[in-house]
């Protein structure tokens, strides 16, 4: 068993070293510059939304607070007609990256918190470098990429956007992996 004290160097770098991918993934590769479009009537949906000041919440269109309501002549004709959507709703105001920056910073540690503990509690030190890398790596995959599955199965998240999410995941896990590799106590 490692502490978490002896493992605060791989945890805190590959908190860095995630957040340089991303940087590279969304600013330089821009795989994701597709993953959202304009609707082609924006102006009149944002009157719509904005005439209703919905609060900053997710919403589901069109909304049945119940399973009876679901199966109601109604609702299945909202639901044929359209369009069903999920709609989450942010503040309103200028966008400012610095606390969004910080916010991904601090779930990166957490994730790296929680691989280093999982990690720390089933390899020793001195365990080789591969086999560390298997562990961390698994585990770092499966914090930065499960969500994004049931995102599109059950909220619509079209596939092709879950998919690249998915990917990030796993080069998020595997430079994670690297890093604990790499620093894991001798």
């Amino acid at each position: 068993m490692v502490t978490l004290g002896a493992l605060w160097l791989p945890i805190l770098l590959s908190a860095v070293f995630v957040f340089i991918a991303s940087t590279i993934i969304h600013m330089a590769l821009r795989y994701h510059a597709s993953d959202y479009v304009r609707l082609p009537n924006e102006d009149a949906v944002r009157a719509a939304i904005r005439a209703g000041d919905p609060p900053p919440r997710q919403y589901i269109i069109p909304y049945g607070s119940s399973m009876k309501e679901m199966e109601s002549p109604e609702m299945k004709q909202k639901l044929v007609e359209g369009p069903v959507a999920v709609l989450n709703v942010k503040r309103s105001g200028t966008f400012a990256m610095g606390p969004i920056f910080v916010q991904w910073f601090v779930y990166l540690l957490v994730v790296s918190f929680i691989v280093a503990y999982a990690a720390g509690r089933a390899l020793p030190a001195g365990t080789p470098y591969l086999h560390v890398f298997q562990v961390a790596g698994t585990i770092a995959f499966l914090a930065y990429a499960a969500g994004n599955v049931p995102a599109a199965i059950w909220m619509g998240k079209p596939w092709p956007v879950a998919s690249k999410e998915v990917l990030d995941g796993l080069i998020y896990g595997l430079v994670t992996a690297g890093t604990f590799g790499w620093l894991w106590p001798r």
